[in-house]
């Protein structure tokens, strides 16, 4: 007991002489108490010494000594060797913390008492180990060069798991990389495990392998700014989170999941100090932000979403990059075999609105019945680019029959049996009770859009209630519909060209509106046509203003405030290169002349050129035009300059010369056109 006191004296004696750090070492853990912060050090009954208010048992310390190490105030450093860690406390926050550890699985716990913030600090290797960490108050935990993997069950199966309730900053040392794996036979939610709010941090590197369930998963918000995600395989979702998810900046890339890329619920399942289960759904819940930085997602799971939003999903800048590869499922999940129904793969899927202002989207999707962006409520693009192409066939399952690529008819077929391969969807529509009822819709004021669908029964753009495109410019090319709408549409603005090679150009199930901007629209032969309105439930196509291009005539019995005119009909032989016998368009002799196909037209309003165009190789043999003078015609010119629209097919502003004019004559209301109203 002697030897205890000399050297505790001597410790005191050399700490107020010359020394920085008093370093105290139980066993793994190492204490390390500044000079200028330790004061008196209380040595009790020859049992007990308190150091800065942290007791120590003099049975478990198993050495102390004075050296120069500088000591960073509430910094907690774990270094993984192998089948041990080293665990190093900076003195003021000791009394806060209780560290315990099983070879390298490390466990710390913090006091209620703590009132400031901790950085944990994890670097080095071990391939059976953990960080595991609870307490009340938030802190930060900065990845340093960690190479972690947990193959046995101690406190958790994950790799870091982080009970906190409360902000949670992961940072990621910038310049160095980080591999975590957690326990395949684990019960945890997550390799890296946040119960409350994470934020993601700094210019480093994770790779992530989820091998029991979701790769990530936070019990909250989850945020990234700057770091490296990845993703390398996860058994559930590459990240999971409740509240909502923002990328701010940095760089995610996910592979390998058995099921979304990134998912975000409502949160409205957490228990308050009440016991009661707290409602979230009128706060931010449930949304995904994508401001800037880049996401890579390549999902191949049956009936997986890229990026999934049980509320709202906004990409207002960075660039979103999604694969899916998944066939539909049959979904019989729900206790009332009412709701059971198929399901299929999307790249974007939300159950609230979806907002797009920003950024570059690419989408694509070629399982079957995959789509590339779907939401329940409004979708709304008003900037960025979004690009979407799906291959996939008709899904088709009852429950006992399955079919990847279905080609039979759907008009008598239940709806929950099929996942017909789409674009872009947007909306719903309820028939489930006397009355159908339409909600959502589909918005584009702005931005450029490009939808390819070669799958079939593949629409490109579908809204299942009103859609509206007042701007932008869009580019759809379809196997079925290009452009369909179950309620009106309205056709303002901006450019819009479609191309439907099995069906119409452009469907409105209610009225259509052509009221602005510039339509370029081709729709199969007869009896598609380019134009469609629901004219068995009495409603009626409106040409109204704009610039329109028609190739496969437009729905009989339309209202034409803005005349049209067709290429005049002649009864002498067609010219080379001309559509033949029956190809011509519906109505027979009060149907357009045929156009040449894979020539360029000038079209000019009240003698101005207004625009080139190109005619398709394939399609309906009539041209149907309109602008907002008597507009005229010129075949087989030559364009030079100008700006190309919808992939080379249209040249604005540019500089016409040779070809030889078009007689063209007023188009009829009574003209015959599609007859399906679909």
């Amino acid at each position: 007991m002697k030897r205890n006191v000399f050297l505790l004296m001597s410790l005191a004696l050399t700490l107020s002489g010359w020394s920085q750090t008093l370093n105290v070492v139980t066993d793994m853990v190492t204490y390390r108490f500044p000079a200028s912060q330790t004061g008196d050090m209380i040595y009790s009954n020859g049992e007990t010494l308190t150091i800065m208010s942290k007791k120590f048992a003099l049975a478990d310390i198993t050495r102390m000594y004075v050296d120069n190490t500088s000591v960073v105030d509430n910094t907690v450093g774990v270094v993984y060797y192998g089948n041990s860690a080293e665990i190093i406390v900076a003195g003021n926050v000791a009394q806060y913390i209780t560290p315990t550890y099983s070879g390298a699985h490390v466990k710390i716990e913090q006091s209620d008492n703590l009132a400031s913030e901790i950085t944990y600090t994890l670097s080095g290797a071990s391939d059976d180990g953990e960080f595991y960490m609870s307490g009340s108050y938030k802190a930060s935990v900065e990845l340093a060069g960690l190479t972690l993997s947990n193959s046995n069950f101690v406190y958790s199966g994950a790799a870091v798991h982080i009970q906190n309730g409360k902000r949670i900053n992961i940072k990621i040392a910038e310049g160095t990389s980080n591999t975590l794996a957690d326990d395949v036979d684990g019960s945890q939610k997550g390799c890296l495990y946040v119960k409350g709010h994470a934020e993601f941090k700094q210019k480093g590197t994770l790779n992530v392998y989820g091998n029991k369930k979701h790769a990530i998963k936070t019990g909250e918000y989850m945020t990234v700014k700057n770091a490296t995600l990845n993703v390398l395989s996860a058994a559930g979702d590459g990240i999971n989170c409740s509240q909502y998810f923002l990328m701010e900046s940095g760089e995610i890339t996910i592979n390998g999941t058995a099921d979304d890329g990134i998912q975000c619920d409502i949160d409205d399942t957490d228990t308050g100090s009440t016991g009661e289960t707290a409602n979230h759904e009128d706060e931010d819940s449930g949304n995904i932000y994508v401001a800037g930085g880049t996401v890579n997602i390549n999902t191949s799971a049956d009936a997986a979403k890229g990026i999934k939003g049980e509320g709202d999903i906004n990409i207002s800048g960075g660039t979103v990059v999604v694969y899916t590869s998944g066939n539909g499922v049959w979904d019989d999940d729900d206790d009332d075999s009412s709701n059971w129904e198929t399901k299929a793969a999307a790249g974007l899927s939300c159950d609230g609105n979806m907002n797009i202002s920003g950024g570059t989207i690419t989408i694509t999707s070629t399982g079957s019945g995959g789509k590339g962006a779907k939401c329940d409520g409004v979708m709304t693009i008003s900037g960025g680019t979004t690009t979407v192409s799906t291959s996939g066939g008709l899904y088709y399952n009852n429950g006992t029959t399955e079919n990847l690529n279905y080609t039979g008819e759907t008009d008598k077929i239940d709806s929950r049996y099929y996942s017909s391969p789409k674009g872009l969807k947007a909306g719903l529509k309820d028939e489930s009770g006397s009355t159908t009822k339409y909600s959502g819709g589909l918005i584009i004021s702005d931005g450029v859009v490009n939808v390819t669908t070669t799958g079939y029964n593949g629409e490109g753009i579908e809204s299942k209630n009103t859609l509206n495109i007042s701007g932008g410019i869009v580019t759809v090319n379809s196997y079925d519909d290009a452009i369909n709408s179950a309620q009106d549409m309205y056709l303002s603005g901006g450019y819009v060209f479609v191309r439907a090679t099995n069906n119409d150009g452009i469907d409105a199930n209610g009225n259509l509106y052509v009221q602005g901007g510039l339509v370029y629209a081709i729709g199969a032969s007869s009896p598609e046509v380019a134009l469609d309105a629901n004219t068995e439930n009495q409603k009626k196509l409106y040409v109204q203003g704009g610039t329109l291009i028609a190739i496969s005539d437009i729905e009989s019995g339309a209202s034409m405030t803005q005349a049209c005119y067709k290429l005049k009909n002649s009864s002498s032989s067609q010219s080379p290169g001309q559509f033949g016998p029956g190809q011509s368009g519906p109505g027979s002799s009060s149907s357009s002349s045929s156009y040449v196909a894979n020539t360029w037209y000038a079209l000019y309003n009240g003698g101005v050129l207004e625009v080139v165009f190109e005619t398709p190789s394939s399609g309906g043999s009539s041209i149907v035009v309109s602008t907002s003078s008597t507009p005229t015609l010129t075949k087989g010119v030559t364009v030079s300059g100008g700006t190309e629209y919808f992939n080379g097919m249209v040249v604005v502003d540019g500089t016409v010369s040779g070809g030889e004019s078009v007689e063209l004559e007023i188009y009829s209301s009574n003209s015959s056109g599609g007859p399906n109203g679909r």
